[in-house]
């Protein structure tokens, strides 16, 4: 596919929001709109954010959604008169080299992310995303994907533990160094399992590396999740929809 002219969205469908820009005149991703789902996609307010087609315009999709909420924003988007393109994981674009030897199994959305902090200079990257689960990824100063993580977000521990041990389904606590309560004992102890999964790897990425990594962090509980970390980071929300700027701007391979 060569570069067009038209008008081109982009949006990155997630488990809990849509996140839409324009592709800008410079090839950049313009300002974010945000819209929550959680029944399904909401079609009227999609349709208000884009607007109508004209000859020629690109709706840029990267979705790890249900397949039936993915549907559902490509229905509302042709109807509008968009092209839709479907962003896929590719085992290489640009400087970007992924560590998976499946592609399809390393998610569109952290594909992006990568490749959008590829982009951002010769230094060596570590990718947290603390959204509906965390990710890790380890990128090298060249490009080169490392490989990464996935575990469960400190809500999906909680309910874990409610669903196995009767007596620790409780409301959601707060997060203490040290809880007094049973409920905020839960919270404390989740939101510490997901710092330690980033500190370690972090020491075990500059171990490998010779050089600490820049720490891009991204997702809702991304502030958070910041404010308990020994080590400075950078708020990088919305790596996906660069990533995917990156793919309008230059093209399909």
């Amino acid at each position: 596919m060569t570069a067009t002219t038209g008008q081109q969205w982009l949006l990155d469908l997630g488990n809990s929001r849509c996140k839409c820009a324009r592709l800008d005149a410079n090839g950049g991703r313009g300002e974010v709109l945000a819209m929550p789902h959680r029944d399904g996609i909401d079609v009227d307010r999609l349709r208000a954010t884009v607007g109508p087609a004209a000859m020629g315009d690109i709706a840029w999709l990267a979705s790890v959604a249900p397949a039936s909420l993915t549907d559902a924003a490509i229905a509302a988007l042709q109807a509008l008169g968009y092209a839709v393109e479907i962003a896929r994981t590719l085992p290489r674009c640009r400087r970007l080299r992924i560590a998976y030897a499946t592609p399809a199994h390393l998610g569109v959305d952290r594909f992006l992310a990568l490749l959008a902090a590829s982009e951002r200079g010769d230094t060596p990257f570590l990718l947290v995303s603390a959204g509906s689960a965390v990710t890790l990824d380890l990128l090298a100063a060249d490009g080169r994907h490392l490989g990464g993580l996935i575990a469960p977000s400190p809500e999906a521990m909680r309910a874990i533990l409610g669903q196995r041990i009767a007596q620790l389904d409780l409301p959601t606590g707060n997060v203490h160094e040290f809880a007094d309560d049973t409920a905020d004992a839960v919270a404390s102890g989740a939101f510490a399992a997901v710092l330690g999964v980033v500190e370690r790897s972090r020491r075990l990425a500059e171990q490998r590396l010779g050089v600490a990594p820049r720490l891009l962090l991204s997702g809702g509980d991304a502030e958070i999740l910041a404010a308990h970390l020994p080590f400075a980071v950078e708020h990088a929300p919305w790596l996906v929809l660069d990533g995917l700027a990156i793919l309008a701007r230059n093209g399909r391979d």
